[in-house]
């Protein structure tokens, strides 16, 4: 989860270099792809085996 909330601050700060609005949490994970989201649990398993 963790990965999840560091992107999504990475995103929020993308919104506000570009004077965007943000969406909430709940729907930036409901819009990740299908790709992001196994990127994610990939990078958090490896993460987990050190």
């Amino acid at each position: 989860m963790s990965h999840y909330k560091s992107g999504y601050q990475f995103y929020l700060e993308k919104c506000e270099q570009f004077d965007l609005e943000p969406i909430n949490f709940y729907y930036y994970v409901n819009q990740l792809s299908q790709e992001q989201l196994e990127y994610y649990n990939e990078a958090a398993q490896m993460k987990g085996s050190y």
